[in-house]
This record gives structure tokens, sequence and C-alpha cells, in this order.
């Protein structure tokens, strides 16, 4: 194809621009501020697991959080930009000159296409539970970033100039900013109302309980009618350690249990007792002292966790119905 000016060959458009790649990235990034928090905001109805969000490590986390937030979410937009976006405008531009059809679908097929492989990989490496919310977000996560893409092609065609970078990323965090506060709006909206639900643990009595409680590395805790027990593996709070400290022991052997109904022996419990949560006291005669497991979870599935050292920043661990 030569130019009707100087007869020299004109260059093919270039598959990856710095104009496309930033308004990619841009709009990836405000994108997963926004999961990110509407994420959070599902978790208001969830066992919070005793864990809170005073000061001390929290805070500080949450400091850390602000500061370099939006540090490491610019990253990833740039990350997914090169690794999806981008190269299904090159696939796109390859396709097309070869089959009909309109540039931005050719983009869109193929970036969906890339999301499903990325989640696959995800799926694979990281657990990501097949069909599940997370693993359809993924696949999605390119479309926002390729409309935006299709948009800058038709401005450009029209004779517009390139956004300039700083106003991109300026719109971006003022799109995340909305974002995030229509998500905890809604979310507070719906505990106020009613339609979101507080977490109620279930009340299980001393026949729920007993049966076979199974953890991580091997832990199994069996709870015998009558009030033995039997453990291998179970953490424990350790001897002679104050009772904030993250370290435990994990016991073998014989034991016993009984039910609290009124969080007496909860080492965290404070307040009324009608707000403490019921447990399981689980003792060994030569391993740790007496370990209060919190009772969590469903109805339908019901869980006992204890949380080792500071309500903020402790080393949770979690049994489950085996």
């Amino acid at each position: 194809m030569r130019s009707a000016n100087s007869g020299r060959p004109t260059r093919p458009r270039p598959a990856w621009t710095g104009a496309e790649v930033n308004l990619a990235a841009a709009i990836c990034a405000a994108q997963l501020a926004v999961a990110v928090v509407v994420r959070w905001v599902g978790t208001f109805d969830d066992d919070d697991h005793g864990a809170g969000l005073g000061g001390g490590p929290a805070a500080v986390g949450l400091l850390c959080t602000l500061v370099f937030g939006p540090f490491l979410l610019a990253a990833l937009g740039l990350l997914h930009a090169v690794t999806c976006t981008m190269p299904a405008a090159t696939l796109a531009r390859l396709a097309r000159r070869r089959a009909p059809g309109p540039e931005g679908a050719w983009h869109l097929g193929f970036v969906l296409l890339l999301g499903a492989f990325w989640t696959l990989l995800a799926v694979l490496l990281l657990g990501l539970g097949p069909g599940g919310a997370g693993a359809l977000s993924l696949v999605l996560s390119g479309v926002p970033p390729v409309l935006g893409a299709v948009w800058w092609r038709r401005r450009e065609r029209a004779g517009g100039q390139p956004p300039e970078r700083g106003r991109v990323w300026f719109r971006s965090a003022l799109v995340a900013l909305g974002g995030c506060v229509l998500a905890v709006a809604a979310g507070t909206v719906g505990l106020a109302t009613g339609i979101v639900r507080e977490y109620e643990p279930p009340k299980l009595g001393a026949d729920r309980l007993t049966g076979v409680w199974r953890g991580d590395h091997g832990a199994v805790l069996r709870l015998r009618p009558g009030g033995s027990a039997r453990l291998s593996g179970v953490p424990a709070q350790p001897e002679f350690q104050d009772v904030t400290t993250k370290e435990f022991t994990r016991c073998d052997g014989a034991g016993t249990w009984f039910l609290d109904t009124a969080g007496r022996y909860d080492p965290y419990a404070d307040g009324p007792v009608s707000e403490r949560r019921d447990g399981v006291v689980v003792r060994v005669g030569d391993c740790g002292h007496d370990t209060y497991w919190t009772i969590g979870g469903t109805e339908a599935r019901p869980e006992l966790f204890v949380l080792f050292g500071d309500p903020d920043a402790g080393d949770l661990r979690v049994l489950r119905r085996g």
C-alpha cells in the first residue's frame, strides 16, 4: 500500500501503541480496585473468626495498603494489559486480515479466550474454584479495557490526539474512588435495612458437636459422647505462655471436652455474656493448656476455630466436620 503524496509504502499500524497500553492499564487498575472493595463488602455477613481492626499490626497493614495500594494496582493493571488486552489486540489484527468482521469484535473474542486461558492456570496453580464467581471475573476482566481501546481507536481515526498519561490515570482514580464509595454505601445500607443480615453463629448442642473434626496438616479432633476426646496433631495453647502469643503446640492422645454456652472459658471474651459466642473447651492431660474452640460457620457447615495471638493479627486455625 502506497501513500498518495510520497509514493512510499505506508507502514501498518502497530498492534501496540503507548496510548492504548496506558489506557488499558488504567482501566484495569480501576476495575481491580472496585472488585477488591466489592469482595470486601461481600464479607459483611461472613464470620470474621474473632479478628479485629484495632491498633497494632492491623493498623499498620491498613496504612501500608492506603500508601502502596495505588502503586500495586497500577502495576497489576499494566501486567494485565501486556498479558491479556494487548496480545488480544495483536491476534485481532492478524485475524482481521484473513477473515471479515470488525476489529473490535475480534478483540473481544480473543480477550475472552486469553482470559479463559489465564483463569485455567489460576485454577490449576492457585486452586481457584472452577465455575465460581472468581473464575468468571477473571475471564471477563479484559472486557472493560478492550472497550476502552475500541473507543480510543475511533477517536484516533477521527483525528483525536492521544489522551495525556496523567489525565488518564487521574480519571481512572476518580472512577475507582466513585465505584468503591458506591459499593461501601450499598453494603452499609443493606446492613441498616436488613437486606444484608449480620453474621450469627450457629447454635449447636453436644449431639451436633460429637464426631470427627479435621484441620490443616492432618489435624483430627474426635469428640465422643460423654465428654471424651481423641486428638491427633490438634493445635493447643502451649504451657506457661501468655494467651496473646501466636505460638501453639500440637497435641496427640486422649483428652476431654465440654460445651461452653456462655463464653465463660473464652480467654478473649469480653462484654455482656449474652453477646459471647459458644465454644468447645478441649483439655489434654500433658499437652498445653485448655484450648477454647469457638463455634462458627453455618448450621449446614459448622466450624470450630481458635485464634492464637493478637486478634488483629493472630494465627487462625479452623476445624471442619470430617
